[in-house]
């Protein structure tokens, strides 16, 4: 679950100075101190995406961290870093630190990238913004599984399963790659890839940066990182956003399985789009018609693909990815335009095809296996095949298939974060009511896991983002009046649409 830019298929972070005088079960006190000297910035590598309008300087540095932290003093990694600094030091609250997703999503480009879509100036006068690529990803110790672009295994989403020989046959997949992951780890690096270890490196990061506290934006994933974080490290995280809700602090196979409910209630959106311009797509003139377009368009591609590779899993893939947003939903309707004549040529061409990224692929792998156990048995996973093929027609014989977690090497060697609900409120969770990856569902058990803690902000809108990229004024301006005032809601939110 990554940012949005184009078609994104998922599809996810001790005290210096002071002691803490209670300490929940779930809680780590830090024993990092803050660093006197700090990390050394320099210009960032020249992948690092800086946007040309935007005017503030862009600095990187890497930060160590243990690659064991049951060995902290043993093997260390590096964690890159970017910031950029507030030119306001009289307004300056400290630190915020960013993630936009995954895992595995590079995060050395986020404060630019929000900074280009208009993060707003009080943001940027309150906060240094942290960018990081996370373990294991780009420039922060890289992780591989040796994919390749022909490689049958889909990123981060199993195929659609249309019957049960489909699950099969994804099992057979499923396991080649996860042996293939533990043949390419020759330093037994994957192992150490988890949900706890990054919040871990965050706190590490805070103390590299001379901060008491920090403060957390994550998105997707991130909300499940940014609620590690906190829960782990109560103490020195300061104010918390979440954005668009996994559920937890990890994403296990009812989170994964929740992507189906989020394309039944993000569907009719488009659905409803499409039909107001029936005249120019000739999709359906109501959303019902709409939905049968779709559903006999798949059907159609399971049984024949057409020739320049569209297949019907493949099709269900992409129309789940586009539903991240309405401006995405034109070429949606133009690529459907594609295939309603069986006979006619195919515009579209291989290139729309998920193409895996070695490194982001593998990071993904790696936390989702290595965070919690995943059922080991085909058969369970035939079962929920069918029944979320019924219950959720859309998609849900995708997101309930198996993955290579099911033949993952190694186990988990910690139990996954529990939220921790003990400490002051300072988590605000935002959540669109229509959301096609981390359905409206996810935001409501985040929230009542934390319990006082924190504040839902719920957005009557469409898509997968809230803050800044959802484009809802009340949302933005009650995330805004917190990060910059720690005005937090007195209790939960309704946002309507605008």
């Amino acid at each position: 679950m990554v940012r949005r830019r184009g078609v994104a298929l998922v599809g996810t972070l001790g005290l210096a100075g002071a002691l803490v005088t209670v300490i929940p079960a779930m809680a780590e006190e830090s024993a990092v101190p803050r660093s006197a000297a700090g990390p050394q910035w320099t210009a960032c590598p020249k992948d690092v995406v800086v946007p040309p309008t935007v005017q503030l300087p862009v600095r990187c540095a890497k930060v160590p961290v243990p690659l064991d932290y049951d060995d902290p003093d043993g093997t260390q990694i590096e964690i890159m870093v970017s910031r950029i600094a507030s030119t306001k030091p009289e307004k300056r609250r400290g630190v915020l630190m960013f993630n936009p997703g995954g895992p595995g999503g590079t995060g050395l480009d986020q404060p630019a990238f929000l900074v280009s879509k208009g993060l707003p100036t009080g943001v940027t006068d309150a906060y240094d913004l942290i960018g990081m690529d996370t373990r294991g990803v780009g420039h922060s110790s890289p992780v591989s599984c040796g994919f390749t672009a022909d490689d049958a295994y889909w990123a981060n989403i199993p195929p659609y399963a249309p019957d049960d020989a489909a699950v099969t046959r994804q099992a057979e997949i499923a396991k080649d790659v996860a042996d293939r992951c533990a043949a390419h780890d020759t330093e037994g690096r994957l192992r150490h890839l988890s949900t706890a270890n990054m919040a871990r490196d965050l706190d590490r990061i805070r103390a590299a940066l001379g901060e008491e506290k920090a403060s957390f934006y994550g998105a997707s994933y991130g909300s499940a990182l940014g609620a590690a974080y906190t829960s782990m490290f109560p103490a020195t995280t300061d104010r918390v956003v979440l954005d668009s809700i996994v559920g937890d602090t990890h994403l296990d196979r009812a989170g994964l399985r929740r992507f189906a409910l989020g394309m039944e209630q993000t569907f009719p959106d488009f659905a409803a789009w499409a039909a107001k311009r029936h005249e120019s797509y000739g999709l359906g003139r109501t959303p019902q018609q709409v939905r049968r377009t779709y559903l006999t368009l798949a059907e159609r591609l399971d049984e024949k693909p057409a020739p320049d590779g569209m297949t019907g899993p493949l099709f269900r893939q992409v129309t789940f990815g586009s539903l991240y947003n309405e401006i995405q939903y034109a070429n949606l309707a133009r690529l459907w335009q594609t295939y309603l004549n069986p006979g006619g040529a195919p515009q579209a061409k291989a290139a729309a095809a998920p193409n895996p990224q070695d490194n982001a692929l593998t990071v993904f792998l790696a936390v989702t296996c290595n965070d919690v156990e995943w059922p080991e048995d085909v058969d369970t996973y035939r079962r929920a095949v069918a029944q979320d093929r019924k219950r959720f027609p859309l998609f849900g014989a995708a997101s309930a298939n198996i993955l290579p977690c099911a033949y993952w090497t190694h186990e988990p060697s910690e139990p996954p974060v529990a939220v921790n609900d003990k400490g002051r409120r300072n988590v605000l969770i935002l959540q669109n009511r229509h959301d096609p990856v981390t359905p409206l569902a996810g935001g409501k058990l985040l929230r009542e896991k934390f319990d006082k803690r924190a504040r839902l902000v719920t957005v009557d809108g469409s898509g997968h983002g809230v803050y800044v990229l959802g484009g809802n004024a009340c949302a933005l301006n009650v995330t805004t009046s917190y990060l910059v005032d720690g005005a937090m809601p007195a209790g939960d939110r309704n946002c309507q649409r605008g």
